[in-house]
């Protein structure tokens, strides 16, 4: 699998952590993933909501339509008992369910049909579950700071741990996550990631100062996902 940003972006991002850190007692994480979900829920229950499409709209079709439809595939005289009407009903459901569930197989067009809300949350809990493998706890001081950039949803997170959390609120990151998602949709999301680091690098300065003696606890590599 190719890498997602360059090497130049890389070195970029590295760089702008430790500058940051030289700058204060916080360790940040950067992180940037293809995807935080594949989103198969999403297609499947625009499935089964085709499915449930298709006796509503036999339902709503004229009788007419339906009559000359199955005079041309069984001919004007044709009868139906029960038992082949619910034949044809289950083969239309199966017909909807597989076609939409094959097209929804492109990636692209099952991104572009999943709710925004939705993606919101599936990036959200994927930067949960990164910063409590790789920032909670994983500094003396609690100082840990995760920035998680989802490319395919052009969202991010950005998650603290306790000495920092206790004295910024979430909505003083927003600077940082503005400069990001910008730089993301303008097809920098290197630039992103580094803009992002350093307005946290400033807000780290301003509430933990550099300590004396204070060492490297987490990798400052940009993190590919």
């Amino acid at each position: 699998m190719s890498s997602l940003l360059s090497a130049e972006d890389h070195k970029r991002v590295t760089e702008a952590v430790a500058a940051a850190e030289r700058e204060s007692d916080g360790e940040i994480v950067t992180v940037v993933a293809r995807q935080s979900d594949a989103y198969h829920d999403v297609a499947l229950h625009y499935a089964v909501l085709a499915m449930l499409v298709v006796p509503a709209k036999l339902a709503l079709l004229p009788q007419g339509w339906i009559d000359w439809a199955s005079s041309i595939a069984f001919g004007w005289n044709a009868e139906f008992s029960r038992a082949a009407l619910m034949v044809a009903l289950f083969v239309l459901l199966t017909l909807a369910f597989l076609f939409v569930r094959l097209i929804l197989a492109y990636r692209p067009l099952r991104m572009a049909l999943t709710p925004g809300r939705t993606k919101t949350r599936r990036v959200h809990r994927r930067a949960v579950e990164l910063f409590r493998t790789g920032c909670e706890l994983k500094t003396r001081g609690r100082t840990g700071i995760l920035i998680y950039l989802s490319l395919a949803e052009h969202r991010a997170e950005i998650l603290a741990d306790k000495a920092i959390a206790d004295q910024v609120e979430p909505e003083v990151w927003g600077e940082a996550m503005a400069a990001l998602v910008d730089e993301v949709k303008a097809g920098r999301a290197g630039s992103g990631m580094a803009k992002a680091v350093e307005h946290v690098g400033v807000v780290l300065a301003r509430i933990l100062p550099p300590k004396l003696g204070d060492t490297n606890e987490l990798p400052d590599r940009l993190v590919e996902l």
